[in-house]
């Protein structure tokens, strides 16, 4: 696992896009910080800029580092969470500007998965991580859904549980500060 951590991390310092298997489902990931490689994800994906895209941070100390914020109730919703659950944050801050929705959100989970926490944790940087499809398509369940567009498209494809399949997208809640919850995807 260590050698496809630091290949992963030599790819992404440098402005590259890999695919990894997450918490949830494969996923397209890049330095979240970098405005050129979250670009680069939306070219892929042949989806508009506007819709936003999730983030991936190791612990709740780089949370932190990332949301101006961090309502109390996020901390419960994380703790109680029985799968794996993205969050939508009020005023992120230290991510690319076209990784922020025009209502100034972020969507960030903690990853779960051993290979995303020490992947991350080792990056030292928020990754991004978006479903393993071309927009509009069906997100891929198990590795080899994954279309040729996707595979040719990235920089470096993580090779790990390639037999396993995975779960499903995780839930996404939209947390403002002012305390309202909305759940956007269960």
């Amino acid at each position: 696992m260590t050698e496809e951590i630091n290949k992963c991390i030599e790819v992404l310092k440098n402005g590259g896009l890999i695919l990894y298997p997450t918490d949830t489902v494969w996923g397209i990931g890049c330095d979240a910080t970098n405005e050129n490689a979250v670009q680069r994800v939306y070219a892929l994906k042949q989806r508009e800029d506007s819709k936003a895209l999730i983030c991936l941070v190791a612990k709740d100390a780089m949370l932190e580092r990332h949301i101006e914020k961090v309502p109390e109730t996020a901390y419960d919703i994380i703790d109680l969470s029985t799968k794996p659950t993205t969050i939508i944050y009020d005023n992120p801050k230290g991510v690319a500007k076209n990784l922020i929705a025009p209502d100034n959100t972020l969507a960030v989970r903690v990853a779960s998965d051993k290979f995303c926490k020490y992947l991350i944790n080792k990056f030292k940087k928020p990754i991004v991580s978006t479903s393993a499809n071309i927009s509009g398509k069906p997100t891929p369940r198990s590795f080899g859904e994954i279309g040729e567009p996707v595979l040719k498209g990235v920089d470096y494809v993580v090779n790990l549980h390639r037999n396993e399949k995975n779960g499903t997208p995780s839930s996404i809640i939209k947390l403002a500060n002012d305390g309202t919850v909305k759940v956007i995807r269960e």
